[in-house]
């Protein structure tokens, strides 16, 4: 596993705690039951919200908890053939949800999970579908399709052998069932009813939970946490509040969001209709989510959320201009973020990146000709680039990075000039012009590990082997970077935002 650290190498979450606490808390869940349906909300592996509001979350926790009760535990992955149907993209792997699926199977065949199957949910003939469960019988995945029931989620249609008995009977061999998806609206719930019902008209005691980190119930509505879970689904229109349902059973105030809270009266009346009796009072109490119990760090927690939830507001502006979201969720995201009184530039890195784009040329920095790029670096502080004719912003700024956590001599250059200039050159001409042309940040780390294979004691040398420590740092961006520079920089676990405007193709010599 590997950390996100973005608070200055400081630790506020314990994953070794909560993946104990949560362990222990579906254990005794499952002790209830001769079979628990758990419904994953939230990202299963690759979490990285939360790995940038709990600094010290590990990325796949969920994935490490559900391999430590491998045992006793295997998945059922659900994806609406809509989302296939219409090639839906996981924006924050920019992988589409079909490709999300195979990434899960290989992610937990390779963690020994088993894989009872995956579940094509409102079924209705797509043409799409039929490829997508031939790619993966041929892989041995067992596959199966839930269609559209007609008056869903009326109890008296749902709970028949005409609404959850009409859908195909999930064989599984486990106590513990988790439900999972590439993303919202994969019809877990209605998958894992199912199976609750066909397991009672088996004669099997079935129950129902639910496994969702966000919000934190346990901490206060405004927590910044909370609110970063606001931030984070403002494209949802998610908002949280106090779980009534829970304040009337038991007297406590606890949080949860609205469609939890909103779904409530129906999930507990199809489980009652299902088991025979009233099974939760609230759906705070359906849930086992045990996160809050392991933030060790309160400050530092509240100091990465509010990161988080302006960084939200950078991301969905850049969303907009391609269309991915509407403007009333950029309204929405910094209606938030005002509400918490965060200013576009109270993290160091947007200011400082500002701050030096103010002072190139102003008149040619309104013409988008400059990019400025700033890294917060821990014990170091923020450091600034920008583009120049050699390099993209994003280039400059990940070597100026990597030479001062190496501590190699700001005079040094890390990358011989020729090789630049011949990687430039060659790339200037697949394009069809005459000139060099300035890498980008994949032709930027692959001229690096070329060069550093050459002489295993050079800067490059030096710069490539703590490649990793570029991981948890923060950086800004005063324009988009490319597609292509974007993706490296997830991929080096750089946790990054931007202004929301276009740059240039022009570019001044580099300073």
């Amino acid at each position: 596993m590997t950390k996100v650290i973005p608070c200055g190498g400081r630790i506020g979450f314990d994953s070794s705690l909560y993946l104990d606490v949560q362990s222990k808390s579906i254990l005794e869940r499952v002790e209830k039951y001769e079979k628990l349906y758990l419904e994953v909300g939230g990202k299963l592996s690759h979490d990285m919200h939360a790995g940038r509001i709990l600094p010290g979350y590990e990325p796949d926790c969920k994935l490490q908890l559900f391999k430590r009760l491998a045992s006793k535990l295997e998945i059922i992955i659900a994806i609406w053939a809509e989302a296939l149907e219409k090639k839906k993209v996981r924006a924050d792997l920019g992988c589409s949800y079909e490709f999300d699926v195979f990434r899960m199977i290989d992610e937990f065949k390779e963690n020994g999970i088993s894989v009872a199957g995956v579940v094509i949910t409102r079924f209705d003939h797509q043409p799409s579908v039929s490829p997508f469960m031939e790619r993966l019988e041929k892989l041995g995945i067992k596959t199966y399709t839930h269609s559209a029931i007609k008056g869903y989620p009326d109890p008296d249609v749902a709970v028949s052998d005409a609404g959850f008995g009409s859908q195909a009977y999930i064989e599984t061999t486990k106590p513990v069932v988790v439900i999972t998806g590439p993303g919202p609206n994969s019809g877990k719930l209605a998958t894992a009813l199912s199976q609750v019902y066909h397991e009672h008209s088996r004669k099997v005691k079935a129950g129902y939970a639910k496994l969702e980190s966000f919000p934190v119930w346990n901490l206060p509505l405004l927590h910044p946490i909370n609110i970063a879970y606001e931030a984070a689904t403002a494209d949802l229109g998610d908002y949280n509040l106090i779980d009534s349902w829970h304040k009337e059973a038991y007297g406590i105030e606890y949080v949860n969001y609205n469609r939890d809270v909103e779904a409530f009266p129906i999930v507990a009346r199809l489980l009652e209709k299902i088991m025979g009796e009233e099974v939760y009072k609230s759906p705070t109490e359906m849930g086992v989510n045990a996160i809050g119990g392991a933030i060790i760090d309160d400050s530092l927690c509240r100091k990465a959320a509010r990161s988080e939830i302006a960084r939200r507001w950078f991301s969905y502006g850049v969303m907009a201009l391609s269309g991915r979201v509407d403007l009333d969720t950029v309204k929405r995201s910094r209606r938030i973020m005002d509400g918490c009184g965060i200013a576009e530039d109270e993290r160091a890195v947007v200011a400082a990146a500002r701050g030096r784009l103010v002072c190139e040329k102003p008149t040619d920095a309104v013409k988008g000709v400059t990019v400025v790029g700033a890294v917060n670096i821990p014990s170091v502080g923020v450091i600034t680039g920008r583009n120049s004719s050699l390099f993209h912003c994003s280039s400059a700024i990940v070597l100026k990075s990597l030479k001062v956590l190496a501590g190699v001599s700001a005079e040094l250059h890390v990358l011989p000039k020729d090789i630049v200039s011949a990687v430039g050159i060659m790339k200037g001409k697949m394009g069809g012009k005459s000139s060099a042309v300035s890498l980008g940040l994949d032709e930027t780390l692959t001229a690096l590990a070329i060069s550093a294979s050459m002489d295993s004691e050079s800067v490059c040398a030096k710069c490539l082997a703590i490649l990793d420590k570029l991981r948890g740092l923060e950086m800004h961006f005063t324009s988009i970077p490319t597609g292509g520079d974007a993706k490296i920089l997830r991929a080096l676990g750089i946790v990054f935002s931007c202004d929301p405007v276009f740059s240039s193709k022009k570019h001044w010599d580099y300073l």
